[in-house]
């Protein structure tokens, strides 16, 4: 039997803007419970969840740890999160599998930019979310004002149910208006006192507990008469008001804390204990066919990837969790995407950088495995014979570009091995090889994911490796028609070869009309791999040029549209038309022709206005009103075309099209300008001609690099 069964697992997320005291919360949890003897603190480099040797050089949180702690006949699974967006996708497969979010709040900073991003990820998870307001021992701390914005932000949801006696030097007091007493704490930390409310806070208490209670009792209709009729509720009806209220995402119940002194941790895990909702309670889970999976101890064994983590010398770590029946080592189970058959050789449970074996995980339980050799992040496992594939995690887009490359030759192998490593433990990162642009680019979140990225490879992997500006991916076009003729010629001794074309480009547009004063006798329309078409007419008279040639010009033409003659780029949405040649009865052949092809095709684009485009994507950048001013001088700089203004919920949103060649290192520059207030989305939009003076600049420093290729 498993130690504790779906309903006493309990399952959270640590939440909140880098430096809101996650870390040393999930430490006083532990402490508290007694998992772990000693404290550990950020500055001593110690604690049980920042382990890494990155997060202790740092100072901050990178990846999300899993951790547990037992509370009163309870497990708690305790997921601590980074606090900084370039690591959401932390963030969001937390959220995937916890049940209750705990969002930290800085007292002395209220409601900062992370806590808007981290507080719109629990609206979209509609995860059951409670609100610590943490060092209020800090010399600044002002709960009534984090209280207020937090109201502001979040509109009617928040309620209070403790807040602080002497917040701010000296902090060991706290009222809880939700069993109305005094928790007076010692110099120390942990156990407290409970006293009566004091005389002078009895009015203040009262009043908030009335608000709590009505906000507890609007959301409940039989709590609500229960209320009219004796005007009170008990503090068991409150709890269980509360506990319906957060499992609908109704109310997020404010507590105070100070993790750093180990004052409130307590009473926060016997609230987990007591009105948080188990698994068990939570919607059932999605599947890709639509069906629904109870979390059901009794039912199919069934379980969801989460996180991959790449142990050294051991090999991958697969965190799960169970999202129906019961899992035991040796189990094996079926990789719905994959179609393998997965042996669970042994379960753990997980404290931070520490693995305790288990025999058996129960359904709504969390924990990781080693070795699942065709099993990924995002997969589901289940019993062999009943097919279950859960809805995956959807992780945020990349917000950033570069290029990347070995400083040392012969590496290349050992680079894309590391990279798809990296890319298995995070799915917010993606790796693209473009035979377009000659370059390996690797697309991430911003600054501080590259930095991480870059460490990773350097410090885990021995890699030496160099970033720098990715190329731009422009397309070229002419906007006029233009003829032209080429004769291939070559005599060297036996047969030679001769091959001589005549033909007319055009820019090519939906619905245009057949070649004038041309006879057509053949059209093919090839849509492009990279856009746009090619159409390609046959009107040849009088045999001039065989039937047999003409596949092979329309080769050497679409050859020289994957090199444009302008830049290099890709060629796209051109008609052409080849209307006369000559041709050998011994020497003409495919190749021949293939070559006067190619040479016939520049020839004419050089003559027929050639027009470089450049990709432009259309921007929307999220930011308080104050920022509007700054943002738009930023992207006035960059060539963007402002669209408008939108709201969307706090935020103002600046609407733009810009060109792509402008948007490098644009996330840097964003998190600069507001002091990581303002975030952007972009997404490819259209293609637009270039400026002409850029055009120029383009077209002769690839000219001048070609001729440094041929010297």
């Amino acid at each position: 039997m498993p130690e504790f069964d779906t309903a006493h697992v309990k399952n959270i997320a640590l939440l909140g803007h880098s430096g809101s005291g996650k870390t040393t919360l999930a430490e006083s949890m532990l402490f508290e419970a007694g998992l772990i003897s000693r404290r550990g603190t950020i500055e001593e480099k110690n604690t049980v969840s920042d382990y890494t040797e990155l997060e202790q050089e740092r100072g901050n949180s990178i990846f999300s740890k899993l951790l547990h702690t037992r509370w009163r006949g309870y497990k708690i699974n305790i997921i601590d999160t980074p606090g900084y967006d370039d690591f959401a996708g932390e963030v969001i497969s937390a959220l995937r599998v916890a049940d209750t979010g705990i969002v930290l709040l800085n007292a002395a900073m209220g409601v900062e930019v992370g806590t808007d991003i981290i507080m719109e990820y629990t609206d979209e998870f509609r995860t059951p979310t409670i609100l610590a307001i943490n060092q209020l021992d800090h010399s600044k701390a002002d709960f009534d004002k984090t209280v207020r914005e937090a109201k502001n932000h979040f509109g009617s949801h928040i309620v209070v149910v403790q807040y602080p006696l002497n917040q701010g030097e000296g902090f060991n007091k706290i009222i809880d208006v939700l069993n109305m007493v005094l928790y007076e704490y010692p110099a120390d930390g942990g156990k407290p006192k409970k006293l009566p409310i004091p005389d002078a806070e009895k009015e203040k208490a009262e009043i908030l507990h009335k608000e709590l209670i009505e906000a507890i009792a609007t959301n409940d209709e039989a709590l609500m008469e229960k209320y009219f009729d004796k005007g009170e509720l008990t503090e068991d009806e409150m709890k269980e008001g509360l506990h319906l209220s957060m499992l609908r995402h109704d109310l997020f119940p404010v507590f105070c804390i100070s993790a750093k002194l180990n004052m409130g941790a307590g009473r926060l895990m016997g609230f987990i204990d007591n009105v948080c909702p188990p698994a068990s309670e939570m919607p059932p889970q999605k599947t890709k066919a639509g069906k629904l999976l109870p979390c059901d101890a009794n039912g199919p064994a069934c379980i969801f990837i989460y996180k991959t983590v790449s142990e050294p010398h051991i090999g991958d770590l697969s965190f799960f969790k169970v999202y129906s029946g019961t899992v035991r080592s040796g189990m094996e189970l079926v990789n719905e995407t994959t179609d393998a058959v997965e042996k669970l050789n042994q379960l753990f449970v997980v404290e931070g950088n520490k693995r305790n074996n288990v025999n058996e995980l129960v359904a709504g339980d969390i924990g990781a495995t080693l070795k699942l050799k065709n099993t990924h992040t995002n997969n589901t496992l289940h019993e062999k014979g009943k097919p279950i594939e859960l809805e995956p995690i959807v992780f945020p887009s990349p917000k950033m570009s570069i290029a990347i490359a070995n400083t040392k030759r012969g590496e290349e192998d050992k680079l894309a091995t590391a990279l798809h490593q990296l890319k298995e433990e995070d799915p917010t990162m993606s790796v693209e090889v473009s035979g377009e642009l000659k370059q390996t680019l690797l697309h991430c979140q911003g600054d501080m994911h590259l930095n991480v990225i870059k460490w990773k490879l350097e410090h885990s992997y021995k890699l030496d490796v160099q970033f720098f500006k990715p190329k731009i991916a422009y397309r070229e076009t002419i906007r006029k028609s233009a003829d032209a003729n080429y004769r291939h010629k070559k005599q060297s001794g036996g047969a030679g070869q001769f091959g001589e074309v005549t033909m007319r480009i055009e820019p090519w547009y939906e619905g245009m009309p057949d070649p004038v004063g041309l006879n057509v006798r053949g059209r093919d329309e090839y849509p492009l791999a990279w856009g746009g078409k090619l159409v390609y007419f046959n009107c040849i008279v009088g045999g001039v040029i065989d039937q047999r040639f003409l596949p092979s010009i329309m080769k050497g033409v679409m050859e020289k549209m994957q090199e444009g003659p302008l830049t290099g780029s890709y060629v796209r949405d051109i008609r052409v038309s080849v209307f006369d040649g000559k041709m050998h009865p011994v020497d003409s052949n495919d190749m021949a022709f293939k070559l006067a092809g190619i040479m016939a095709f520049k020839d004419a684009f050089q003559h027929a206005d050639p027009q470089l485009l450049e990709p432009i994507y259309t921007l929307e950048v999220l930011c308080p009103d104050e920022l509007t001013g700054n943002i738009m001088g930023d992207l006035q700089t960059r060539r963007a075309i402002v669209e408008g203004f939108d709201a969307e919920g706090h935020f103002t949103v600046v609407k733009a099209k810009v060109p792509y060649a402008e948007m490098y290192q644009y996330a840097s520059t964003l998190r600069s300008l507001s002091q990581g207030r303002a975030r952007f989305r972009m997404k490819f939009d259209n293609y637009s001609p270039v400026p002409f003076d850029l055009q120029k600049k383009l077209a002769e420093a690839y000219n001048k690099e070609a001729e440094v290729v041929e010297s």
